[in-house]
């Protein structure tokens, strides 16, 4: 699919297996996770703007690599979003951090605003919005307009699992925001799930029904 990467490290696809077990416990699905978004990590940033710096070495000076421009944000969309913001801020600990408050309305799948907390210059920072599912795309469509409307610029997306009809809403909604997912599965129930997916991200996470 056009925009859309799909990370098909095998550490990955390992680590997802596990927790899409139905019998793998909440601390495990915590642990892995942690573990999977810094994975993931690498390759969202993978193309990160480098330029050069010099530095003493034990041995010599030399001219050597370091990120160019702002720091990061990494963009939590509330409250499944912290579990991969959690691991990303493993590998990247000075990202700014915005965090989006959304919720969705059992009946009519719609998302609901409830929190938005971002840092005031997006429009010159890399936002990484993250979300464990991209299933009807409601959430992140919503989440992705607000911190446009903040001034953020350029945004990628980044999820455990899609589903092909929230990555189509998705792309029409936003086609100048990249997806990148560790899988894309076969498609959504009558109550908007992921299939086969792994459940309730949120739920699993924290132990919730």
């Amino acid at each position: 699919m056009t925009g859309v990467t799909v990370v098909d490290h095998p550490l990955v696809q390992h680590k997802l297996t596990l927790m899409r077990k139905k019998e793998t416990s909440t601390a495990s699905f915590r642990r892995l996770l942690r573990e999977i978004s810094t994975l993931l990590c690498y390759e969202v940033t993978r193309n990160l703007d480098l330029t050069t710096t010099r530095i003493q070495t034990p041995m010599m000076e030399m001219e050597s690599p370091i990120l160019e421009g702002k720091k990061l944000v990494f963009a939590s969309i509330l409250r499944a979003g912290n579990g991969l913001l959690e691991g990303m801020l493993d590998l990247v600990p000075a990202a700014r951090v915005a965090h989006v408050g959304l919720y969705r309305d059992h009946d009519t799948l719609e998302a609901v605003e409830y929190y938005f907390k971002a840092p005031e210059d997006l429009g010159s920072r890399l936002v990484i919005v993250v979300d464990p599912m991209l299933a009807t795309a409601n959430s992140a469509i919503m989440a992705i307009d607000k911190l446009k409307e903040r001034g953020a610029r350029n945004i990628r997306f980044l999820c455990l699992l899609a589903a092909p009809e929230g990555i189509e809403r998705f792309r029409a909604a936003h086609p100048d925001v990249s997806v990148f997912t560790a899988s894309i599965d076969d498609g959504l129930n009558e109550k908007g799930y992921i299939m086969p997916g792994l459940g309730d991200a949120g739920d699993r996470m924290y132990g919730t029904k």
